[in-house]
């Protein structure tokens, strides 16, 4: 089967707040073409008004259930939305490709839909080598499904785990490819589904929450250059997802700069879209949606910025003594922003860092996107300093 370029899915001028895309390949985009950043919930959070919320905060995109009332909602709210169709077994094949069927033919000319999703996860068992579902299982239905639309491409949330090679034995059976990563996790924390005995979900040897990066890396490579990566991101305690004896010690969220960090290292690292998942585990009382729906309002205010593809810069740092070692640094990326760049930074490193950025000439101010704050720059250079894992959005004109 032919496969159309996944940009090309979403030529819609309201998801980028009123830029069109032009269908060009993701491995090589032109001068002008932008490509679509998008920003989604698995689910919606425990509010008076969720369908609402999400809106104000910026989502342009929600998991739903294949019903006539959830795509409704979703079109007042001006959300696109996913469905997960499950896969087609050898040993139900009538019936599952009944159920697809139906389900496909319902939805498939609805405008809020923007792409079908077969299985979460499917190479993953806990403490199994032995894949939940196999390729050849999700590729048959990633071939079913688009013999009936071919309008809409699908998705594949993998674990965070697995070798890349077993991993790209799933890419003929998706145009965007996801991973799943969570590492805020309390030390010491007891053991339960899809953590490590180390108490980790994510088994890279970088157990802070700088391995979202590492992992986006990785999925880049999984996916290759002709396919989408999205980024699932942490929204919820692991503790929560227990269904009794939950210790209220061990009750973790990720907090606002925590939430922020990790975005923005993922769309540095690559990213083509970041999507939430675990809200639907929170009690009401959480704070965790408050701290999303800020980080989501500030991405939302540079969504220009994210649609746009990054922009070759020559960029000299100069580090500082902070009394620590250096691991890995500020890491970056630039974008156009009117007639000047934006440039979102982050420190991948434990500790605080400092130091001397130097930018070409013809630059002359700076500003942290979303405050007042401006940075002086003599002669294109400018004194920064980060926190541990601390991001920063600079518009540079």
């Amino acid at each position: 089967m032919l496969r159309r370029n996944f940009l090309s899915y979403l030529a819609v001028p309201w998801l980028l707040g009123g830029t069109a895309l032009s269908g060009i390949e993701k491995g090589g985009l032109s001068p002008a073409g932008r490509r679509p950043f998008v920003l989604g919930l698995y689910n919606l959070p425990k509010v008076a008004d969720p369908w609402g919320e999400a809106q104000e905060a910026g989502c342009k995109l929600v998991h739903v259930a294949p019903s006539a009332q959830d795509f409704d909602r979703a079109r007042e709210h001006h959300l696109r939305t996913w469905v997960s169709l499950g896969s087609i077994s050898e040993k139900n094949r009538a019936a599952d490709e009944s159920r697809i069927r139906e389900i496909v033919e319902q939805f498939r000319h609805d405008p809020a839909l923007l792409f079908w999703e077969t299985e979460d996860e499917p190479a993953y068992v806990w403490k199994s080598l032995k894949p939940r579902v196999s390729p050849e299982q999700i590729i048959a239905t990633h071939d079913f499904v688009r013999g009936i639309d071919p309008a809409h491409p699908l998705y594949l949330n993998h674990a965070p785990v697995n070798l890349e090679s077993t991993l790209r034995k799933y890419n003929a059976g998706a145009e965007i490819i996801a991973t799943d990563i969570y590492p805020v996790i309390p030390y010491g924390i007891r053991e339960m589904y899809a953590l490590w005995p180390t108490g980790r979900q994510g088994d890279f040897l970088n157990a802070t929450i700088s391995q979202v990066g590492e992992y986006t890396d990785k999925m880049r490579r999984v996916a290759g250059p002709s396919r989408a990566v999205f980024m699932v991101l942490q929204a919820f305690a692991w503790e929560d997802l227990r269904d009794k004896d939950r210790d209220p010690a061990m009750v973790l969220y990720p907090d606002r700069a925590q939430l922020k960090f990790m975005a923005y290292q993922a769309i540095i690292h690559g990213a083509d879209g970041l999507l939430y998942w675990g809200l639907a585990s929170n009690p009401a009382t959480a704070p965790v949606w408050n701290d999303l729906r800020l980080v989501l309002s500030e991405l939302a205010q540079i969504a220009t910025e994210l649609a746009a593809p990054p922009q070759k810069l020559s960029l000299r740092i100069e580090y500082h003594d902070t009394g620590h070692s250096l691991d890995r640094g500020v890491e970056w990326t630039a974008r156009p922003s009117g007639k000047g760049l934006m440039l979102l930074a982050v420190n991948a490193d434990l500790n605080p860092v400092e130091g001397l950025f130097t930018l070409p000439a013809g630059f002359g101010s700076c500003q942290i996107v979303g405050t007042e704050i401006t940075i002086p720059l003599s002669r294109g250079t400018m004194e920064l300093s980060f926190a541990p894992f601390e991001a920063k959005a600079l518009r540079i004109s």
